[in-house]
């Protein structure tokens, strides 16, 4: 099935210290859902709560980016983690970013996992498990956000979680749905106006062209663009614009 309306979700508050990657004030006007870094892989306590605290201002639903513990690689680089110890991690990273989005009168309204930890529980069972019993010793139900068909979105589908699958417009996929790595050529889609191409059709027809040319379902209630593509604050309001103009509702899943 297709949305009359889809969410957009961007990745922000991946700064750490002096350090900014996202420009965070400006997605925060065009995005309707924010996927805040918690600590593991980008963001410190003052970023966290800064983006909390705009978000909270432009009614902006704030989500919890969970990733593997690693800020030198930012969450990119493949790790092996006791499933035990990754539940209590992603416990513990929606637990601190709760407390910063209650401090500015909202709240934690969902989960997706970031980078290597995403791609890792398309396919991996134990881990998928593991980030799926981290949601629920955070408490909430809260729903997750994550690729269409991934043993992630099945499990946590199992467990009674709200599940929302999720497409990018700015990553090349392979024939089965799943995302090219980036490692490979032709993994980031870099032009603009295919990225605005390839929002329009994922919301409005669910399928995309892949790497291979064939063109695959990919039906999605959110569309991720990413905040640290360069020009991403021009690129997503463009992709906004154009999905209105093409009569597609722009608002918030969660």
């Amino acid at each position: 099935m297709t949305w009359a309306s889809i969410d957009l979700n961007a990745d922000l508050g991946e700064g750490f210290g002096r350090w900014r990657l996202t420009d965070d004030d400006e997605l925060l006007s065009v995005v309707t859902s924010a996927n805040v870094a918690c600590g593991f892989h980008a963001g410190d306590a003052v970023t966290m709560r800064r983006v909390c605290e705009r978000a909270a201002e432009r009614g902006v639903r704030i989500g919890a980016q969970v990733s593997y513990r690693d800020l030198a690689g930012f969450g990119r680089r493949a790790m092996d983690v006791p499933p035990a110890e990754l539940a209590a991690e992603v416990a513990y990273q929606i637990g601190a970013l709760e407390v910063f989005a209650r401090a500015a009168g909202t709240r934690v309204s969902y989960v997706k996992p970031h980078g290597a930890l995403y791609n890792r529980v398309v396919h991996d069972a134990g881990q998928a498990g593991a980030v799926v019993e981290g949601v629920l010793l955070a408490g909430d139900r809260l729903p997750v956000l994550g690729l269409p068909g991934s043993r992630f979105l099945e499990t946590a589908e199992r467990a009674g979680l709200p599940v929302v699958p999720e497409a990018f417009a700015d990553r090349a996929y392979t024939d089965e749905g799943t995302l090219v790595p980036r490692g490979d050529d032709g993994a980031v889609v870099t032009d603009a106006d295919a990225v605005v191409e390839r929002s329009v059709g994922l919301a409005g027809s669910g399928a995309v062209t892949a790497l291979s040319g064939r063109r695959i379902e990919v039906r999605a209630r959110s569309l991720c663009l990413h905040g640290d593509t360069p020009g991403a604050v021009v690129l997503t309001r463009r992709v906004r614009a154009a999905l209105e103009a093409a009569g597609v509702r722009v608002e918030a899943f969660a």
